[in-house]
């Protein structure tokens, strides 16, 4: 099971391919706060919600100063199909071999229906101008996170 990030540490640094295969790199948002969300899979009824959340909440995410990146991994087709089905604004990164994932802790043993399965495991990292961690969360809900993460972060 991998390490999960606590505030302070440095976030690692990761470039992976978009929707459409072009690299996207922590390292591009150097300055802004960035926010990295990790979902199991594109298409799936709570994936989907949430990536709407952050969707409908972009604007007012990018007016406090927050970026919004969604790593999955899936492959940059299915991320491509998953943006113009929902019609999605949100930065979606595909990491299929899970190196990033694993890097900030979203991959790992967690429940599922009572069963203990290795998977993705639903979370959302918080990257300052500095490229620290500010806030990790770990096992959050895909209903309803967004809202919660906008009034912690008192946007």
């Amino acid at each position: 099971m991998s390490e999960r990030l606590q505030p302070g540490d440095t976030a690692p640094a990761f470039t992976l391919p978009d929707a459409d295969g072009n690299p996207v790199s922590l390292s591009d948002y150097a300055g802004r706060r960035v926010i990295v969300y990790f979902y199991p899979a594109a298409l799936t009824p709570g994936c989907t919600k949430q990536a709407c959340d952050f969707t409908d909440n972009l604007d007012l995410l990018a007016g406090a100063g927050y970026d919004v990146i969604g790593v999955s991994p899936d492959k940059p087709e299915k991320l491509a199909r998953f943006r113009e089905k929902e019609n999605l604004r949100v930065t979606l990164v595909a990491d299929p071999e899970k190196k990033v994932l694993e890097a900030y802790g979203a991959f790992g043993e967690k429940k599922l229906y009572g069963r203990t399965v290795t998977g993705v495991i639903r979370s959302t990292v918080i990257v300052d101008g500095d490229g620290r961690v500010e806030r990790a969360l770990y096992n959050v809900r895909a209903t309803g996170h967004v809202a919660k993460l906008i009034k912690d972060l008192a946007i």
